[in-house]
């Protein structure tokens, strides 16, 4: 059995403060000093457990006088980056991605027709009618479109699929990005209408409680998605994070 290093000792104890909430985003931790008398450790052991959670997007470290760790608020694109380079490693294909995204969304929407409150679906509603105006500037929509699909599986009601989902949205977002850039202005104005009309019909579907045609309808959309943004393209996601 391998004994952990002090200093991953010292990042673990930090990293539980952090997410149990005892040390808030944005507050300064104590001063190096008076953390290495607490833990019993040298400076270069305590500097060595703050790269950890650095490198965790956990804490950043200003140097100098007036210098310290100070927590951050996690955000996921950690956990996104480590994803997308195992994924990468592994040699998956971008359809892979799309098609993970298709699972996990329709099982959100899936949740979200058998909730009993109508709370979230009213946000899903309000969230589509903001895309009428943006259908024809492309990196508006683009944009509008993430939040958009991260509503629908935040509004689920399940937190582990909403970080999930994240992950998967941070990658597609680079590809949507790339694939907007190698076509001419215009070329997606009619797929963001089609885009837009079914945004509207998943809202009005679930708010019919209507659970199993607002899924088959989302399926649809989302392979109709695929298919535009990758096609029979056996790219292979290396390609779109390198």
């Amino acid at each position: 059995m391998t004994v952990p290093k002090a200093s991953a000792l010292i990042a673990a104890d930090l990293r539980r403060r952090v997410v149990t909430g005892e040390l808030a985003p944005g507050e300064q931790l104590p001063s190096e000093t008076a953390l290495m008398a607490e833990f019993g450790v040298s400076r270069p052991t305590l500097r060595e457990a703050f790269r950890i959670l650095e490198g965790e997007s956990i804490l950043t470290v200003v140097r100098g006088p007036r210098g310290g760790a100070r927590v951050l608020e996690p955000d996921g694109s950690t956990a996104a980056r480590y994803t997308g380079t195992l994924l990468q490693y592994q040699g998956t294909p971008l359809s892979d991605v799309y098609r993970a995204r298709t699972e996990l969304e329709v099982s959100a929407v899936g949740m979200l027709a058998a909730a009993r409150a109508k709370g979230p679906v009213r946000a899903l509603e309000l969230l589509a009618g903001e895309g009428d105006g943006l259908i024809d500037d492309e990196a508006a929509f683009a944009a509008y479109s993430l939040r958009f699909h991260i509503g629908v599986v935040e509004n689920a009601g399940c937190t582990t699929l909403a970080v999930l989902g994240r992950m998967l949205f941070d990658i597609l977002d680079t590809h949507n990005a790339q694939f907007i850039a190698a076509h001419p202005p215009g070329f997606e104005r009619v797929a963001n209408e089609k885009a837009q009309a079914a945004y509207r019909k998943l809202a009005k579907l679930l708010l019919d409680r209507d659970g199993a045609a607002a899924q088959r309808h989302w399926r649809r959309h989302l392979e109709a998605v695929q298919e535009f943004m990758v096609g029979q393209s056996d790219t292979a996601l290396v390609e779109v994070l390198s």
